[in-house]
């Protein structure tokens, strides 16, 4: 069987395709690259991540036109500006609970960075105001410790991964649990669906806390949590999972926490070893529960 069809118009590149010739070099089309791959070529001193951020951030023009998508795909030879606006920090410190030559002890604002992400960070954070310790999400308050010098870092950061520190916390949870007072004992894992996030997982690390309601008002609960480990995200992830979770959860509430000023999760006391002069002394820090935990009730 013949099969016919049309005449090729272009018999140019009709021989091109065929391999019969080449294109000449002024007609080869360049491969495009990803934007924010481009700006890594040009702009070593940052990284990827900081990249991105500026891009979507709307402080990249290609040919004059600004472009917001890092995935966006141009030539090489592409006129790309970086323009990365000066924006001094608020660096403001937050109040201070105790401060001596080694520690600082500060109530930590909700809304305040424990670290900078990426190279660029245009915002305060805590490490601004000592060498990091510990961490507390951003939307999380209350106390948190600060080392002044490396060594003091080392030794408060081994009580934190030894366990010899203790931390109480308050929380405002939807609801009231069915027990005034009870220890979750159910391990956590990351979420490989949203690796940003968390869950109760059977086989995922242990994860221990002990709660107690201290008052309820049938709508919302106020519970006091001592967390006996330490896993990211866990107060927030064990109490959603009995289907209480804290006021304010964006990540792991309901769809009505966005309504609420802030997450209603403080960090209310901290016992821990710190230097002195004759030895280490251990103490306990305390911050008051904010007032907007209050206007629940």
């Amino acid at each position: 069987m013949i099969i016919t069809g049309k005449k090729f118009s272009k018999p140019d590149l009709s021989r091109v395709i065929n391999g019969d010739t080449e294109l000449a070099a002024d007609e080869v089309r360049p491969e495009k690259v990803r934007l924010d791959h481009l700006l890594m070529q040009q702009h070593p001193e940052y990284n990827r991540s900081s990249l991105q951020t500026f891009i979507k951030s709307g402080y990249v023009t290609v040919d004059g036109k600004t472009v917001t998508k890092p995935n966006s795909k141009f030539e090489a030879n592409t006129v790309i500006v970086l323009t990365v606006p000066e924006s001094p920090k608020v660096t403001t410190r937050p109040p201070v609970i105790y401060e001596d030559d080694n520690v600082i002890v500060l109530n930590k604002p909700s809304g305040l960075l424990s670290m900078a992400k990426g190279e660029y960070c245009p915002e305060a954070t805590l490490e601004d105001y000592g060498l990091l310790v510990h961490r507390l999400d951003r939307d999380t308050s209350g106390v948190v410790i600060l080392a002044k010098n490396p060594e003091t870092q080392k030794m408060l950061r081994k009580q934190f991964q030894d366990r010899k520190t203790h931390k109480t916390y308050y929380a405002v949870i939807e609801g009231r649990p069915k027990l005034d007072a009870a220890l979750i004992d159910l391990p956590i894992a990351r979420n490989l669906k949203r690796p940003t996030t968390f869950q109760v997982d059977q086989n995922g690390k242990d994860s221990q806390t002990y709660y107690k309601a201290i008052k309820s008002n049938g709508q919302y609960s106020l519970l006091e949590l001592k967390p006996k480990t330490g896993r990211t995200h866990q107060l927030r992830v064990h109490l959603k999972y009995l289907g209480h979770p804290i006021l304010g959860d964006v990540v792991y509430g309901n769809e009505g926490a966005k309504k609420q000023p802030r997450l209603f999760l403080h960090a209310g006391e901290l016992e821990i070893s710190i230097p002195g002069k004759q030895g280490n002394i251990r103490k306990t820090f305390t911050a008051e529960l904010p007032q907007e935990f209050d206007h629940v009730f």
